[in-house]
């Protein structure tokens, strides 16, 4: 038996123990790690599956500020995609970069979407780009309207010149030459700027230029199917038969030239025209201002002297009014005559006549009259064409119509087309011909003649006048140096004290005093004894002092 306090003891009071089988292990809570993770990870991958759009390739010439992985795509400077990778093309030409479009922008890969590179640009329209500086190079996007999806584009090396949302219409300018106008010059309406050019091609036969004009939304209404456009620069300097004229527009059009419209001033403005409308575009406002006229007649005319400064489109005018333009000055010869002479062909515009038009022509259509009718009935009377100066300074010439005082008639041929409007010489040319007649009278003049004369007469003044200083001058010295002696003594004897003459005149001017003295007292005498004059002078009657005149107590003083 163990003793009491012995291990045996206390391991005896333990309960039996219990055989029971082995159950399987459970997992581990640290396996939901892992778990988690990997759903998380395939949710992130689906998610970014889900969001993915669709991946486009765009060709560039360069790759310059392109970043794999850093460099975004932006529509509206908003991020629509990320650019994957830049590679080299096969023919080593160009840049293939390989762009992650988002899923909400799926829907810009489409045929007529444009993508290029922003970067920091200076134009003729000035500094753009500026906070690609801060923020890097990005890829922009002009969304197209095709419904019909791409994912190859050729990307553009300068922005286009408007956006696929922009609202406005565009317009077909036709031109002989394209002058100072530049893709992107500024277009006006009454000098404010409505829109700008987008576009300039040369035609298929390459006889003039197409300029496509876009006039932003609401301007684009004052475009009208009687609207005129012209070409306008910054500087247009002309020397013409109306003289000088110097026009000058903005400081923009100086540089980058531009395109103004307007309806002509008078006219009926018609409806809007319709988008891609064409039009003609004028050199100056003159031309694409001037009326336009209906009725248009082709006349001819020779002139004999000379056509310089006489040029295409220059103006026939009838009383100060211009009625036509001149279509061609061409040299012609007469096998007749044998001899050279200038041909001018001229469209006149018979409706600019006025009211002679109107009450010839228009009010009387039954009799037949045409407009070529009218002039031949002007002619008739001594309607006659001339060369006149439209500027002395840089011989310009026109040609003027008017009705010479000595006309010479002239036979018509009514049947000839077109009509021939005879031609007188101009009051200059005959002004040149009597200057001519007065030179070749002054030819005439002997001048030398007169010179030997002239000088001979000289020769002989130069005589007279040795002749007078050497005899007449010293005798007349003499006589001023006698005459100025005479003077001189007679100015002694008046003006000195001791002169006779100032003596004697002063015994004269003593004795007038002592006269005038005697006078006064004998008047003073009168007035006090008026009876004096009846009965004498009583010395001693009446007891009063007797005067004695000065005169007399001088002579009893000095006896």
């Amino acid at each position: 038996m163990a003793e009491p306090g012995d291990p045996q003891d206390e391991l005896g009071a333990l309960p039996e123990p219990v055989m029971r089988g082995r159950h399987r292990a459970r997992p581990s809570v640290i396996w939901l790690v892992p778990v988690v993770a990997a759903i998380a990870g395939v949710l992130l991958i689906l998610r970014a599956f889900l969001q993915s759009g669709p991946t486009i390739t765009i060709t560039f010439n360069t790759a310059e500020g392109l970043d794999p992985g850093k460099t975004e795509v932006r529509y509206k400077d908003v991020v629509v995609g990320k650019v994957r990778s830049v590679e080299m093309t096969d023919d080593r030409t160009h840049v293939e970069v390989k762009v992650d479009l988002t899923a909400e922008a799926s829907s810009i890969a489409v045929d007529d979407t444009q993508f290029w590179v922003v970067r920091v640009r200076a134009d003729l329209g000035g500094i753009s780009g500026f906070k690609t500086l801060v923020s890097g190079t990005y890829i922009g996007v002009n969304l197209g309207k095709s419904t019909q999806s791409r994912r190859e584009f050729i990307g553009l090396e300068d922005p286009p010149l408007m956006s696929s949302d922009e609202k406005g219409r565009r317009f077909h300018l036709r031109t002989a030459d394209l002058g100072s106008i530049n893709v992107g010059s500024p277009v006006y309406f009454r000098r404010v700027p409505v829109g700008r050019v987008v576009g300039a091609e040369l035609d298929e036969d390459g006889s003039g230029v197409d300029v496509v004009a876009f006039v932003e939304e609401p301007y684009d209404r004052f475009v009208t199917t009687k609207t005129q456009f012209w070409n306008t620069s910054g500087l247009d300097l002309s020397f013409d038969a109306n003289g000088f004229k110097l026009d000058t527009a903005s400081v923009v059009t100086l540089l980058a030239g531009g395109v103004q419209f307007q309806v002509p001033p008078g006219t009926d403005p018609g409806p809007p025209a319709a988008d891609n409308a064409r039009f003609e575009l004028y050199d100056n406002p003159a031309r694409a201002l001037a009326p336009r006229d209906a009725v248009v007649m082709s006349t001819r005319m020779r002139f004999g002297e000379s056509t310089r400064g006489l040029a295409s489109d220059g103006p026939v005018d009838f009383r100060g009014i211009v009625i036509g333009r001149i279509s061609k000055v061409e040299l012609a010869f007469d096998p007749r005559t044998q001899r050279f002479y200038t041909e001018v062909s001229a469209d006149i515009y018979p409706q600019r006549l006025g009211r002679a038009y109107d009450q010839v022509i228009a009010d009387k259509p039954a009799n037949g009259q045409t407009p070529e009718a009218l002039f031949e009935h002007l002619i008739q009377r001594g309607l006659r064409a001339q060369l006149r100066a439209g500027n002395l300074i840089t011989g310009q010439l026109y040609v003027a119509l008017d009705f010479p005082a000595k006309a010479k008639p002239v036979e018509l041929d009514l049947a000839a087309r077109p009509l021939q409007i005879p031609t007188e010489p101009a009051s200059l040319d005959q002004i040149q011909t009597r200057i001519t007649d007065i030179v070749t009278k002054i030819d005439q003049v002997p001048f030398d003649e007169i010179g030997q004369r002239l000088n001979s007469a000289l020769g002989s003044a130069h005589a007279l006048l040795s002749r007078l200083d050497k005899e007449v001058a010293p005798e007349a010295t003499l006589t001023l140096r006698e005459a100025r002696d005479t003077l001189e003594a007679a100015n002694r004897s008046i003006a000195s004290s001791e002169a006779p003459l100032q003596q004697d005149m002063h015994r004269t001017l003593i004795e007038v005093e002592r006269t005038v003295r005697s006078l006064r007292e004998l008047s003073d005498y009168l007035q006090r004894h008026p009876e004096a004059l009846l009965r004498g002078r009583n010395e001693g009657s009446s007891g009063a002092p007797v005067v004695i005149p000065h005169r007399l107590q001088e002579e009893k003083a000095n006896p």
